[in-house]
């Protein structure tokens, strides 16, 4: 993987280079203006002035920049000033300076050498020289050249300029009038200590009308994302943006430092030359400083003082010293609390890394010690945690292993399952390395392993969580213990079918077998159901059988929550009536909620909010959806079943046409990373929508999506929209052979007779193939498909009509007979209450009106499309239906207008789609070759098509040579 050293993209900067351009236009009007755009090093000062740069360029301004040196008080004067002007000299010559050589020579030294400079009589020396006679001269030179355009002046690193630097910046400032001056200086926050002579000047600034200030943050965990899908070409792990972001707080800088550190990003090692550079302020520090800085990087980014003055030991007046040099460094930052913090997480890491062994040992032992003394030092539930940290850094094995336990407990009860699953790995670590581990945690290896298991699925670790399953069931005895086999072979087949390895079956079916010999009981009819509801999507009736005898037993024991998995994952499927379904949903849904169980209830969500969407109550979906991800965002289960959620709301978002709100949702979904197949939902919708708009990354986020189908298992009510997706895709690439390739393939899934839902969506896609295509055999094979096809529900029912409509325009019913079905579709969609499609079936009603001459209609119906695709932001359908426009003669997107094609032309088109050349075109016209050619491409160029043949289908689909010829006594006249 090719890694770019800095990024191209300006990321989260919209509302800075908003002011900027402001600015720029306020100057452009003859008022000075000054920006300060402040900021920590490396957080984008200098990256946001090249983007406005350019747009200085753009706007016709004259850009001239500047840099202060790192020289101090005492350094070069006027420097930023003597490299605006050197551009001066070599833009305009030595006659820019009207005679004033030798005096500018006092900031520009080449210009003594110049011969108007040279005449001149000696001048004083820089020190002897008025200042403000200097000063006077160089305004007046920024003004004559701001005369001819506007001039933006850009001075980096204002916090290394000399005294006469800032000065001359204050007297610009101040004594520019009328002038189309515009002033941008930049400068270091983090250099800004409580003595340097920068606080000041800036506090001077900010009192001068025309002076605005930007401080420029750092990035958010979006914008991390964003500058490493630019560095390294491609989209990052939500995980490895989530680490990368903690480490570097969102400073651009880092984030490409660690970008091109090599390896893994977000665990890689801090490179050599940003761990120098990170240590160079810490270096400059007294050594009383250094000392309680790396005492206090051992405790963590952030830290009380109260829990650093116990582990530190040192006197109070000492520890404040220390920590006042900290903070005036801008190292560290105090809040009110009496809290403190590294500035940066990175500087922190590098002192901390910098620590000797033994050393780095102590401080930890020190900080467990002083937390499990006294755990209010440390934030409300995180002591377990930090104790845990400490004594495992400490290698201290044995107060490790049980305070990783105990801190997994706390984790699990605070609903912070990823935290859980990585402490019990801590414990499984730990465990060799222990004798007594069974004692001191009063449990065996398997029920670590098993715990570790459900913290891992319940985090969404998925491949993790298969090979504890692995590791698990080499250890238990089948014989001995059947449920506890039966329930780990369950997680395993589940596992299997959700990473798309395999459906599992084999795995659910021998954990059936083992199940079904096991005592009766709570627990195993526990299994059961789950064994059922993981078997639905396998084998229904098979699952349908566990299910019954979950069910028979549950009643015996007279338990009813253990049949809650099975209930929400069977009621509504088996007997195919999701109104009853939707009922029971209800009641178990409500039936959750007064258990307190939060998994069944975000489950029942789920399936709730799915049933919903497939009768077509896209608004109650969407309620149900949301309900859910608000449920799974509390208990902290949103990376696995809640992840099923955010794709349920987007996608009764988009069947609602809040096409915005959809996309945000997918978003949201992709911050999350839901692991395996439960990633593919919420992936396939978005590229769906990215397609339909035509959007940028359209072609990487299909790519992504049909990656899926490589795998060797995918259910298929996952498998066939990644078809429809690999259809659509080739459509819009006008890709022929590819949309042909992929609709066979389409109408070769075995399922696609199965689930009307998803395979109407699919015949759509193949039907509008082998329109597009005349594919006649594809067309065939479509309407065999669909008569088998049950359409139940609204939207099933709409794409039925879509198809329908398709092939009736294939079978060459006739103008009136297509325009039938597609009334009728239009209808449908009406009925459904989804726009898009509605739009797609306005579209087809356009061209079948056209074909059989009703204007009006066409017009009508073209005028829908219009705002329907504007409404979504449906780019390529708006500019289909603009073109179909144009194609039969409409004016605007609208009203009817006169033809698009002269009687001429519609003679030639004739000619053309019975097969002539241009040569029997001019025989049969009693015109040139050279001049049937000429008509023939306005034609092609009228009909907005690529050649002869699509000219000719066109003119056949939309009713263009539907005229008489003229008589062959006319022709001739002509």
């Amino acid at each position: 993987m090719t890694v770019r050293s800095a990024s191209t993209v300006l990321v989260g900067r919209r509302r800075e280079l908003t002011v900027l351009g402001d600015a720029l236009a306020r100057a452009r009007s003859g008022d000075p203006t000054t920006v300060l755009v402040g900021g920590e090093a490396g957080v984008g000062k200098t990256r946001l002035l090249e983007e406005f740069g350019t747009h200085v360029h753009t706007a016709g301004a004259r850009l001239l920049v500047g840099q202060c040196l790192e020289l101090g008080e005492a350094g070069l004067p006027f420097a930023p000033f003597a490299a605006a002007l050197r551009d001066v000299l070599r833009h305009d010559g030595p006659a820019v300076f009207a005679g004033y050589e030798a005096e500018f020579a006092r900031l520009l030294p080449e210009l003594a050498r110049m011969p108007a400079a040279a005449a001149a009589p000696a001048g004083p020396a820089l020190a002897d020289t008025p200042r403000g006679y200097l000063f006077d001269l160089v305004a007046d030179l920024f003004r004559r050249i701001a005369e001819e355009r506007p001039l933006v002046l850009v001075i980096e690193d204002l916090h290394w300029a000399d005294r006469s630097t800032r000065d001359l910046i204050g007297f610009l400032v101040r004594a520019a009038r009328a002038t189309r001056l515009l002033v941008v200086c930049t400068y270091r926050t983090d250099e800004l200590h409580r003595g340097h002579p920068l606080r000041p000047f800036l506090a001077e600034l900010d009192r001068v009308r025309g002076v605005d200030r930007i401080e420029l943050g750092r990035l958010d965990r979006d914008g991390t994302a964003a500058v490493l899908a630019d560095l390294l070409g491609i989209e990052q792990y939500a995980r490895t943006v989530d680490d990368v972001h903690e480490r570097t707080q969102g400073n651009p800088f880092f984030i490409e430092e660690l970008a091109a550190a090599g390896g893994p990003v977000g665990c890689a090692a801090i490179p050599e030359t940003l761990r120098d550079l990170l240590l160079a302020r810490v270096d400059r520090l007294p050594e009383p400083a250094q000392r309680v800085l790396r005492i206090a990087a051992a405790g963590g980014t952030r830290f009380a003082h109260q829990l650093l003055a116990g582990v530190a030991g040192l006197p109070e007046a000492e520890l404040e010293d220390a920590l006042r040099a900290a903070v005036a460094g801008q190292l560290v930052v105090a809040d009110p609390d009496g809290d403190y913090e590294f500035r940066h997480a990175l500087v922190r890491e590098a002192v901390h890394d910098d620590l000797l062994p033994g050393e780095h040992a102590r401080l930890h032992a020190r900080y467990a010690a002083a937390i499990e003394a006294q755990p209010h030092l440390v934030a409300a539930g995180r002591a377990p945690a930090e104790i845990a940290h400490h004594w495992y850094a400490a290698h201290d094995h044995p107060r490790a292993l049980t305070a990783a336990r105990l801190a997994a407990e706390a984790a699990a009860d605070r609903y912070a399952y990823a935290e859980q699953s990585r402490l019990l790995e801590r414990v499984l670590e730990l465990w060799e390395q222990v004798p007594d581990a069974a004692d001191r945690l009063d449990m065996d290896h398997l029920r670590v392993l098993e715990e570790t298991l459900t913290a891992a699925v319940t985090a969404g670790d998925l491949s993790r969580a298969l090979t504890l399953t692995r590791a698990a069931l080499a250890e238990v005895d089948p014989d001995a213990e059947p449920l506890r086999a039966a329930r780990l072979l369950d997680h395993r087949g589940r596992l299997f079918a959700l990473l798309g390895k395999s459906d599992g079956a084999a795995e659910l079916r021998e954990a059936y077998r083992l199940a079904a010999g096991a005592p009766d009981g709570a627990e195993r009819f526990a299994v059961l159901a789950d064994i059922a509801s993981h078997l639905m999507k396998v084998d229904p009736r098979e699952a349908a059988s566990v299910a019954a005898e979950a069910a028979a037993g549950a009643s015996e024991v007279g338990t009813d929550l253990v049949l809650l998995p099975t209930r929400i994952a069977l009621l509504h499927r088996l007997d195919g009536t999701p109104e009853r379904g939707l009922a029971e949903l209800r009641r178990v849904e409500a039936r959750a909620r007064a258990a307190g169980d939060s998994w069944a209830l975000v489950s029942a969500l789920v399936f709730l909010s799915d049933v919903l969407y497939e009768l077509g109550r896209y608004d109650e979906s969407e309620q149900a959806a949301a309900a859910g991800v608000t449920e799974a965002r509390r208990v902290g289960i949103s990376r696995s079943i809640g992840a099923y959620l955010l794709s349920n709301r987007a996608e009764a978002l988009i069947a609602l046409g809040r096409w915005d709100e959809a996309d945000s949702t997918c978003a949201e979904a992709a911050r999350i990373d839901p692991p395996g197949v439960s990633g593919l939902h919420w992936l396939q919708l978005r590229a769906g929508l990215h397609l339909a708009r035509a959007h940028p990354a359209a072609d990487e986020v299909v790519g992504r999506a049909l990656a899926f189908l490589s795998r060797p298992y995918l259910w298929p009510n996952h498998r066939l929209p990644l078809h429809e997706l690999r259809v659509e895709a080739a459509l819009a690439a006008d890709d022929k052979l590819e949309a042909v390739r992929a609709a066979r393939a389409a109408l070769a899934d075995p399922h696609l007779a199965d689930l009307p839902r998803e395979g109407w969506p699919v015949l759509s896609a193949v039907a509008r193939t082998a329109a597009l295509t005349g594919d006649a055999t594809l067309a065939a094979d479509v309407s065999t498909t669909a008569a088998a096809l049950p359409a139940r529900h609204p939207a099933e029912q709409a794409y039925a009509a879509d198809v329908a409509a398709v092939l009736a325009g294939l079978a060459s019913t006739g103008p009136a007979g297509a325009l039938a079905d597609w009334r009728a579709a239009v209808a449908a969609w009406r009925t459904a209450g989804q726009p898009y499609p509605l739009g797609r079936a306005l579209l087809g009603l356009a061209e079948a009106a056209a074909a059989a001459g009703e204007r009006d209609e066409v017009a009508a119906a073209v005028r829908e499309t219009v705002e329907v695709a504007a409404r979504l932001g449906a780019t390529p359908l708006g500019e289909q239906a603009a073109t179909l426009a144009r194609r039969v003669g409409l004016r605007g997107t609208g009203r009817p207008g006169p033809d698009l094609l002269t009687s001429r032309e519609r003679e030639v088109l004739r000619l053309v789609a019975e097969g002539h050349s241009n040569s029997r075109i001019a025989e049969r016209l009693f015109i040139s070759p050279k001049t049937a050619s000429v008509h023939v491409s306005r034609i092609i160029a009228k009909l907005d098509v690529t050649n002869r043949v699509e000219a000719a289908a066109l003119a056949h689909r939309l009713g263009l040579l539907d005229v008489p010829p003229p008589a062959p006594a006319q022709r001739r006249a002509r």
